[in-house]
């Protein structure tokens, strides 16, 4: 018996709706890596905000010694600026997975600094002010990791 054709107007709304398909997944895969983008923008700049332009405030709540401000103040700048790329990559993540590597691996290191710090009893203040960001920043990049290897085919 011979097969019938199949119409134009049925490959073609097949091959529509297997488009459609894949956008769906692809924005799915990409929901994960958005919002690891939020919570790390956030973070950058609360602290940034912070770091920069009242690092007294952070000093006195650490319970720490002393410390010269300009050495907070610095890097605050540069975590708000991480933080505000974070948000540009959130709104337009296609071809970036350069910029995700850079604050996956930044995290990474970043907590594990703090988390060998934490081990070695380098810290002199609240347990609290180091706990929490080593957590944060090793839980954060977990996400971050995660999320750019679902979002790999649009990065």
């Amino acid at each position: 018996m011979k097969e019938m054709p199949v119409p134009l107007f049925v490959i073609s709304a097949r091959k529509k709706y297997e488009k459609e398909e894949i956008k769906m997944a692809q924005k799915n895969n990409v929901a994960m890596l958005k919002v690891a983008l939020v919570i790390y923008a956030v973070i950058c700049i609360i602290y940034g905000i912070g770091f920069l332009f009242v690092p007294g405030i952070w000093i006195s709540l650490s319970e720490s010694g002393p410390v010269d401000y300009g050495w907070l103040r610095w890097p605050g700048g540069i975590i708000i600026a991480l933080g505000i790329g974070a948000l540009m990559v959130y709104r337009k993540p296609e071809k970036q997975s350069t910029f995700v590597f850079a604050i996956a691996l930044a995290s990474l290191l970043a907590g594990l600094g703090m988390l060998y710090s934490l081990i070695r009893t380098e810290y002199s203040g609240t347990t609290m002010f180091i706990t929490l960001p080593t957590v944060l920043l090793l839980v954060l990049s977990g996400f971050l990791w995660w999320g750019r290897q679902r979002a790999k085919a649009i990065l």
